[in-house]
């Protein structure tokens, strides 16, 4: 065993090149470890990769893989000039952490980075490192600068002027939606969204609530029946929600992913969502689309909105947790006209509106046209990750069947029927894999295993990596 541990600048960094581990992962545990000890702390800079490759004796570009790995983890920042610092102090690991019993538990649609795991396939991580930081800053300077002094002053619910017509501009044109400003509520997020969205349903007389099955747990579902409602789940279909079986709900409102149904990717067809809409003018019912993901198409046409159908019976819900930051906490409603005030005081008694001047930045950010542009550049960035996944999965996994691969930022892939879902994701965790099932998704309770691919934030070689332990976990569940 051969262990290479020099001072690289201060940063200890042990590295076993009989270990078979790849070494650019082995820099990122080890850098990973120190900051979450806090040997490292917030603000910390690195050695340049030149300078820490040449003290290790290995070449830049291992180097540069594991910064870039952590940059899109959120553990590192990239600064102007080539700098690279600690943007993240984080706790240390708690004792037991990292067991596969914990491994294996489900989380929230949107999970952050899980320790303890060589790779993490987790889903709803938007790659942060990519955020356009410098065109950010100059519509914050803008706002800043030129916005009226009544503009910083209390406003009513719905948020400020300048972000309505922005986002309406936008979504008219990119997303065909039939919005107009008076009917946009700006709120933190998707999650703040659907909450007071319930609130006002369960005051106008809603007592029970369509979902998709399978479908998050962890904004709808919870909320719904934390307000009494009842909540049935709808079965989800290759192309996604089964019409038929809403109409046998009794709901009073339906909450949709249709342009690419979370998780399995379906993206519902023409006549049924005409057909919805059909559902929904003959009961009087609403129709929440959760359009989450839908900016980022790869291999078709883009699909536009429903609410452009019905505006009358759909609230459209969009946010920048995807394609900007989590971070952000900004979102919106394109809510019908009878439920707007209602909302808006909702809004209101939540928590007396959004910050005023993250409202105003994204609406110069749009209006520049940085929004457009940032999408540009991610595009192709996501679909060679997507890409890279495919393709591990066709040379590791080709028994497993990929779903919903022609959008968003993960794909779902369906286990054959002599394999259980539940021990390919423990057997995955103790090798060190992180990756959710599609089971605990599910409302009913029944349907095929499948495995959840979360890609975004992570590099091509890591993705290969990651498909590659799953294939020995896949080995170790079917036996000799």
């Amino acid at each position: 065993m051969r262990t290479n541990s020099g001072p690289a600048e201060d940063l200890l960094i042990e590295l076993n090149r009989d270990a078979g581990v790849p070494l650019h992962r082995q820099i990122e545990a080890s850098i990973r470890a120190s900051i979450r000890a806090g040997r490292l702390p917030a603000g910390a800079s690195l050695p340049p990769t030149r300078t820490l490759a040449a003290g290790l004796g290995v070449s830049r570009g291992v180097v540069v893989e594991a910064y870039q790995q952590l940059v899109a983890e959120g553990y590192l920042a990239s600064r102007s000039g080539g700098y690279t610092q600690v943007a993240a102090s984080m706790p240390p690991v708690a004792a037991g952490a990292g067991s596969a019993a914990s491994m294996a538990q489900p989380a929230a649609r949107s999970a952050g980075v899980r320790a303890g795991f060589r790779v993490d396939f987790g889903y709803g991580r938007t790659d942060v490192s990519q955020f356009p930081r410098a065109a950010w800053l100059r519509s914050v300077r803008t706002v800043l600068t030129t916005t009226p002094n009544d503009r910083f002053a209390y406003l009513d619910g719905r948020g400020v002027p300048e972000l309505h017509e922005a986002l309406c501009d936008y979504l008219n044109r990119v997303r065909g939606t039939s919005s107009v400003p008076g009917n946009v509520v700006i709120c933190n997020g998707y999650g703040q969204g659907i909450s007071l969205l319930i609130q006002v349903l369960v005051r106008h007389g809603a007592r029970r609530i369509a979902l998709e099955d399978p479908s998050s747990d962890d904004d709808a579902r919870v909320m719904a029946g934390a307000a009494g409602l009842d909540v049935v789940g709808i079965p989800v279909g290759p192309d996604g929600v089964q019409v038929d079986a809403l109409h046998r709900a009794d709901a009073d409102a339906v909450v949709l992913t249709p342009s690419h149904q979370w998780p399995t990717g379906g993206v519902l067809s023409a006549a049924a969502r005409a057909e919805v809409i059909r559902w929904a003018k003959r009961r009087g019912a609403i129709v929440v689309e959760d359009d989450y993901d839908a900016e980022y198409r790869y291999d078709r046409s883009p699909v536009g909105a429903m609410q452009g159908l019905a505006p009358d019976h759909v609230v459209y819900c969009g946010t920048a947790s995807k394609t900007l930051a989590p971070g952000l906490r900004l979102g919106w409603l394109v809510v019908p006209p009878q439920l707007v005030a209602d909302v808006a005081a909702a809004k209101v008694l939540a928590d007396r509106g959004s910050p005023v001047i993250d409202q105003l930045t994204f609406a110069d950010f749009l209006a520049r046209g940085e929004f457009d542009r940032h999408l540009r550049r991610m595009r192709p960035v996501y679909r060679r990750r997507r890409d890279a996944l495919l393709d591990a999965l066709r040379t590791h996994l080709p028994d497993l069947e990929p779903a919903g691969i022609a959008a968003g930022q993960h794909v779902v892939a369906w286990l054959p029927p002599d394999l259980d879902e539940a021990a390919v994701v423990a057997a995955a965790a103790r090798h060190g894999l992180g990756i959710h099932g599609v089971g605990p998704y599910r409302i009913a309770g029944t349907g095929p295993g499948g495995l959840i691919f979360g890609y975004a934030i992570l590099g091509e070689s890591t993705i290969a990596e990651g498909v590659a332990l799953l294939a020995t976990a896949i080995r170790e569940v079917r036996g000799p």
